[in-house]
């Protein structure tokens, strides 16, 4: 069985409200989804969040358009690459992945 895939496309984000936003549309966050770094590992960490099937197949992340993000705000990035991995180190069935395509 292959993992579920959730796109988290970053084009246009430019800085943390803008990958919290698009974080929460991508993964279908509920609206009570706090919008801060602490939130984000444990939403992507629980797996009464994933998407249908992805518990018992696994979830794969896929972040693109990533860069332009992480030039303009390198210390945020870096939080977020942080908060990407303690979410995968918690949760062995959780997989994010930076995509290096797509930089038009």
């Amino acid at each position: 069985m292959t993992e579920i895939v959730v796109t988290l496309d970053l084009e246009g984000v430019m800085d943390k409200a803008g990958l919290m936003d698009r974080c929460a549309r991508a993964l279908a966050l509920p609206d009570w989804f706090g919008r801060n770094w602490d939130a984000l590992v444990d939403s992507l960490s629980d797996h009464s969040l994933w998407p249908e099937g992805a518990v018992e197949r696994g979830l794969l992340v896929v972040v693109c358009h990533w860069r332009p993000y992480a030039t303009a705000r390198p210390d945020e990035w870096q939080i977020a690459e942080e908060v990407f991995a303690e979410a995968a180190d918690r949760t062995p069935s959780l997989t994010v992945s930076l995509a290096l395509g797509g930089t038009s």
